[in-house]
């Protein structure tokens, strides 16, 4: 690798931050502001620098994109779905990077009608997202919206599907999604804080108006809690939902009188957190409630909607998390997670049936998939693994016959057989056993030479189930082993296993994951001179953390959208997600969360130490983690670290938080990340 030339080096201006009489001093902080030219000339000199360093892999970065491109079906075709009389599709075109969204009324076989090209509509746009599409009730009429920045801040508009006219109405700044009352011409949207992005107004709007004279009818005043707004399955009732990290709230009113005032369900209580479906005439909640920590599900009459009336339907259990349900006329279906694994629960209305969907695989990922019809007799769910590509599959009921409706298609010479995946478990220096999946081709030694990439995210209670990846081919071709650590953070282990990895408890995360890549290193399976860690987002802050505590444990790095100024960060209220997040990661505008903050926060905690090779991606536009955290992390490092090791910083001039809009497009990042893991292993091919 060229290490020759001289990196850029961000100008040092000392600003003081101080609370709890504690003065931290940011060397970096004028890196906050994308308006300033010295900010951008900084950020481009990092890209050229990055683009130098990485000049001799551009034939590996386009032969890795167009062998992962090769394997994805350009003409694809997602498996249709029936709603309201017809039938939806999404397709994508050869040589097109957006979907074409369709439907077909009542039969496949009646002719196609075009909703919305994206491919048409992205046109002269360095980015374009096509945000929710609300079909009237009477399916005359599509609301849509757009984000073309990347700030996920979409503009929703209004298009005739019988006459394809898109009508003036224009309704900006809102979180994308929208629904119809049942009037065909009142349309319910939520409106985002035009600073933090929050989203914290819903309107009521009237076609063919000026969304100017649009009515607001919630306005959530707690800056810790986002709104929005639905329709239930039933169709019978308009939802107003509130939440928080920790805390929700539901407000009612049926579709069909969208200027009656909405009627609170149960009122918010700290810690309580509960979801609504409706059915007949009863509402069923699953909740937390009287301390169910993996969640219970109960039901009570849509008059009587206050937690006083609720009962048991499923009580709550101590080592299955109740994730989800999906409701039909005569079959309720449960979603759970026991031991880290999903299973679909059968439960039928006249109590006669209750059973579980048989999975063989070791370790694997299932859930339910789109099913609008109550009157259906057939459930449709997705399943995959590490080694199996997703299929869709419907599930009859009545015969309790499967069919696959579609498998992914992996072009190319791909053979399922030719991989394996295991289930590992290490232990954590606390003596708690961290699960792992992990997959590789077959014929791997145990010899400790076999490069390994170890991913995680590990927060939010998000878990990063084992999925299949036909792009992470490239790399277990080569002979990488991939690995996910469901650490502790994540819902794998049910809610006690988030619970025991976020506020002051949030370094176990970072533990987990040190530990678990000891134990590959103890078992032979790979080596610190062959070890990688991938982080993303929150699993960047996890990257930058363990950089800092162990920083010899690993050969290179990737850091993508890293949150690592945790503390400037949480204290800054007028960010996006800010006030939001201090259920995830406390208040550190008290001392006792400011400490503990601070003593992991990665930026905080650059030190002169030698540092692993390091890639860190970012985007301009990013609204959940902003640019400059990455940036100023990275200058940090640059002034600090005492190896010659790599440090590149990638930032994406048009984008945001997703990457690249475009269905390849997005590939040529991939490229630039496989590239950097291979050409660390002296793969060149």
């Amino acid at each position: 690798m060229k290490k020759t030339l001289k990196p850029p080096r961000a100008k040092k201006v000392p600003h003081a931050l101080i609370i709890h009489d504690d003065e931290r001093v940011d060397n970096y902080f004028w890196l906050n502001n994308r308006e300033n030219h010295e900010v951008i000339d900084y950020l481009n000199a990092e890209n050229n620098y990055t683009s130098q360093i990485m000049a001799h892999t551009e034939d590996l970065q386009k032969s890795l994109f167009e062998e992962m491109k090769a394997r994805i079906k350009e003409d694809d075709t997602s498996v249709p779905y029936f709603y309201n009389g017809y039938w939806y599709i999404t397709r994508y075109e050869v040589g097109k990077d957006y979907p074409v969204y369709t439907r077909k009324k009542e039969s496949l076989d009646a002719p196609e009608e075009v909703m919305f090209d994206c491919n048409a509509m992205a046109e002269g746009h360095a980015y374009f997202k096509l945000g929710g599409i609300s079909v009237s009730p009477d399916n005359t009429l599509a609301a849509f919206s757009v984000d073309t920045v990347s700030r996920r801040q979409y503009t929703i508009r209004i298009k005739n599907l019988q006459t394809n006219e898109v009508y003036s109405d224009e309704i900006k700044n809102t979180s994308g999604s929208c629904t119809w009352a049942n009037d065909n011409s009142t349309l319910f949207y939520s409106r985002k804080d035009a600073v933090t992005l929050r989203a914290f107004k819903i309107f009521k709007h009237q076609l063919k108006t000026d969304a100017e004279n649009d009515i607001e009818v919630y306005h959530e005043t707690d800056d810790t809690f986002n709104t929005f707004v639905y329709k239930t399955k039933s169709r019978k009732y308009i939802v107003i939902g509130a939440s928080s990290t920790l805390t929700s709230e539901y407000r009612i009113l049926p579709a069909d009188n969208p200027n009656q005032d909405f009627k609170i369900f149960s009122k918010r209580e700290r810690g309580i957190e509960y979801g609504i479906s409706h059915y007949n005439d009863t509402f069923y909640i699953i909740t937390n409630r009287d301390k169910a920590t993996n969640f219970k599900l109960q039901k009570t009459h849509e008059n009587h909607t206050n937690k006083q009336f609720w009962e048991d339907v499923i009580p709550h259990r101590k080592h299955v998390l109740l994730e989800d349900i999906e409701i039909f006329k005569d079959y309720l279906v449960v979603s759970e997670r026991e031991n880290g694994l999903n299973k679909l629960r059968i439960i039928s209305w006249n109590g006669q049936e209750d059973y579980y969907l048989p999975f063989d695989d070791e370790t694997y990922t299932v859930y339910t998939g789109n099913n609008p019809e109550f009157n259906s007799t057939v459930l449709r769910y997705s399943y995959n693994s590490l080694t199996t590509p997703s299929s869709v599959i419907d599930y009859d009921f009545k015969t309790k016959s499967k069919t696959v409706k579609k498998e992914q298609a992996v072009l190319g010479d791909f053979d399922k057989r030719d991989y394996e995946s295991k289930r590992l478990w290490a232990t954590a220096a606390d003596g708690t056993k961290i699960p792992m999946s992990m997959v590789y081709r077959k014929g791997m030694e145990l010899n400790g030479k076999n490069p390994l990439l170890l991913y995680a995210y590990g927060s939010y209670g998000s878990t990063i189930d084992p999925y299949f990846s036909s792009i992470r081919l490239s790399l277990l071709n080569r002979g990488f082993i991939y690995v996910i650590a469901h650490v502790r953070g994540g819902e794998y282990l049910g809610r006690n296993w988030y619970e025991s990895g976020k506020l002051l408890q949030k370094k176990n995360t970072f533990s987990d994951f040190i530990d678990c890549s000891k134990f590959l290193i103890q078992e032979n399976y790979t080596s610190k001179d062959h070890l990688y860690a991938y982080g993303g987002s929150a699993g960047g802050l996890l990257m930058g953390a363990v950089v800092n505590s162990e920083p010899h444990l690993y050969k290179g790095v990737i850091a993508a959208v890293p949150f690592v100024d945790v503390v400037t960060t949480m204290l800054d209220d007028s960010i996006p997600l800010t006030t939001g997040e201090y259920d995830e990661w406390g208040n550190p505008n008290e001392k006792e969360y400011y400490d503990y903050m601070k003593s992991y926060s990665p930026y905080d905690n650059v030190t002169a130490q030698d540092y692993p090779n390091i890639l860190v991606t970012t985007g301009i536009h990013d609204s959940q983690v902003q640019y400059w955290e990455p940036a100023k992390w990275v200058a940090k490092l640059r002034e600090l670290k005492t190896d010659s090791n790599l440090l590149l910083l990638h930032t994406d001039m048009d984008t945001g938080h997703g990457g690249a809009s475009g269905r390849f497009e997005s590939l040529k990042e991939v490229a630039l990340e496989y590239a950097f893991l291979l050409d660390l292993e002296g793969i060149k091919h």
